[in-house]
C-alpha cells in the first residue's frame, strides 16, 4: 500500500477536472423528529418532518465542495422527482454530476431517519437506484477518475462497484479513501486497495472483530486492521474524538466540546473536512482537526447536508 501524499494539482487543470471524485449513494432523507425512539409495536407522536438531500456519498461530496475541494460525483438516481431534486442540489453546490445517471426503471434511494431529543438518530436506508450502480458505470467514468487526485467511497452502493472504483484509482495513481459504512466485513482484496480507511466504532468492530467503545479499544482494533494491510486508519469516536494511525504512529485527537442537536451526517462531514484538507497538503493532524471542526459545527444544526458548514465558518474552531 502506498502512503505517499496526495499528488499536487496538475498544471493547467480546468474546473471540469475535479480533484476529488466521490463514488457513492444519493438518497432523499425523510427525517422525523421524535422525543425518543419508539419500542416495537409502539406509536409515538412526532414533532416534525422534513425531506432533504442525503446519502453518504452525496453528503461527503457536499462536505468536500463546501470545504474547498473541486468535487465530482458518480452515482445513480431514479428518473423521478426525488432524483431530479438530488441532481439539482448537486448543481447548486457546484459539484460536477455528469457521472450521476438516472434510471427510469428504479426509484431514487431514500433514508428514513428518526432523531430524538438526545440528538441520537436511527436510520433505515432503502437503496433503490443506488443498488444499480455498476462496475460498468465506473468504467464509463474512468477518464474523469484518472484526472483526479483523490477517490472517496463508502458502502451504500454494491461492493463490486466500490472494488472497481478503488482498483481503477490505484492503477491511475489516485489516492483512495474508503469510509467503510455501513458496517460490514470486507475481503482482503478490497482493503488492499485503500490508502485511507475511515470507520466509526461499530464499523471498526465489524472489520477488526474487536469491540470498540473508547480510544484504547480503537487502538487495539487499528492494530488488528493494520495486520490486514491497512496502514492509514482513522477511527471516529464521536464525543471521544478520533484515533488515527499512519506511518508516524498512533495518535488520539480529543473532540471539540459542543451542544449537539442532531448527529446526522456528522461522520460524512468529518470525512469531507479531512479529505479537503489533505487535498490542500495539510498534515494528518491538521486534516483530522479540520474534519473535527467541521463535524462539531454540523452536530449543532439539524439535518444532513443542511448542517454541513462552509470553510470560512471553521475559522473560530
Amino acid at each position: 500500500m502506498t502512503t505517499a501524499p496526495i499528488a499536487p494539482p496538475r498544471d493547467g487543470a480546468s474546473t471540469a477536472h475535479a480533484d476529488a471524485i466521490v463514488v457513492g449513494s444519493l438518497n432523499m432523507d425523510l427525517v422525523v423528529r421524535t422525543p425518543r425512539h419508539p419500542q416495537p409495536g409502539e406509536t409515538l407522536l412526532g414533532r416534525g418532518f422534513d425531506a432533504t438531500p442525503g446519502g453518504k456519498g452525496a453528503n461527503q461530496a457536499v462536505a468536500l465542495a463546501r470545504l474547498g475541494a473541486n468535487t465530482a460525483m458518480v452515482g445513480r438516481v431514479g428518473d423521478d422527482a426525488y432524483g431530479r431534486a438530488l441532481v439539482a442540489n448537486l448543481d447548486r453546490e457546484g459539484i460536477h454530476h455528469r457521472g450521476v445517471l438516472a434510471r427510469p426503471d428504479t426509484e431514487t434511494g431514500v433514508a428514513m431517519i428518526q432523531v430524538d431529543d438526545a440528538s441520537q438518530n436511527s436510520i433505515v436506508v432503502i437503496p433503490g437506484s443506488n443498488g444499480e450502480l455498476s462496475p460498468s458505470d465506473i468504467a464509463s467514468a474512468d477518464a474523469t477518475l484518472g484526472r483526479a487526485r483523490l477517490l472517496v467511497c463508502q458502502l451504500e452502493v454494491p461492493l463490486t462497484t466500490v472494488r472497481e472504483a478503488l482498483a481503477r484509482a490505484r492503477r491511475h495513481g489516485v489516492t483512495t479513501l474508503l469510509n467503510a459504512a455501513p458496517a460490514m466485513t470486507l475481503p482482503q482484496d478490497v482493503l488492499a486497495l485503500v490508502d485511507w480507511l475511515v470507520v466509526n466504532e461499530s464499523e471498526a468492530a465489524a472489520l477488526s472483530g474487536h469491540p470498540v467503545g473508547h480510544p484504547d479499544d480503537a487502538a487495539q482494533a487499528i492494530r488488528r486492521l493494520r495486520q490486514s494491510g491497512c496502514r492509514q486508519i482513522l477511527v471516529t469516536l464521536g464525543a471521544q474524538g478520533v484515533v488515527a494511525a499512519d506511518d508516524s504512529g498512533l495518535h488520539h485527537y480529543p473532540a471539540p466540546k459542543v451542544a449537539a442537536v442532531d448527529t446526522t451526517a456528522a461522520g460524512d462531514t468529518f470525512v469531507g473536512g479531512f479529505a479537503a484538507a489533505l487535498l490542500r497538503g495539510a498534515s494528518v493532524e491538521a486534516a483530522v482537526r479540520e474534519g473535527q471542526a467541521a463535524a462539531a459545527i454540523a452536530v449543532t444544526r439539524p439535518g444532513a447536508q443542511a448542517s454541513i458548514p462552509h470553510r470560512d465558518e471553521l475559522a473560530d474552531h
